[in-house]
């Protein structure tokens, strides 16, 4: 499972099983990873990892809770509907739509991930 914390408030998210999934897995092992996110076109905030992870894509339709991989190396938080050719890392448990709008908040934000073991 990974962790994201947003302003103290922690999002857990289920993950996928693929290689990009494994990758971010070994990437967080060695240490949290702190993202600047942008918000964009009110549906998304992303950010960069900083680092190439390999890519899984397939064509889908995002979903609010959604946490993919785009271009390999920005992680998104979707919180409204996209079509287009994403790898999907997991999904927000536990939490509406309404929520994860109001704790993802308008405009920037930092997040910091980190992962727990099941």
């Amino acid at each position: 499972m990974m962790n994201i914390n947003v302003n103290g408030t922690i999002l857990k998210v289920k993950m996928c099983e693929n290689s990009s999934v494994e990758a971010v897995r070994e990437l967080l092992k060695k240490e949290p990873v702190t993202i600047a996110m942008k918000d964009y076109a009110h549906m998304e905030k992303f950010g960069s990892f900083g680092t190439q992870l390999p890519r899984n894509d397939k064509h889908i339709t995002t979903e609010a809770g959604d946490v993919i991989l785009s271009e390999g190396n920005l992680f998104v938080i979707y919180y409204a509907p996209n079509t287009w050719n994403f790898t999907q890392l997991g999904k927000v448990q536990g939490m509406s739509t309404e929520e994860l709008k109001k704790v993802l908040g308008k405009g920037n934000v930092t997040v910091t991930l980190t992962w727990e073991d099941d």
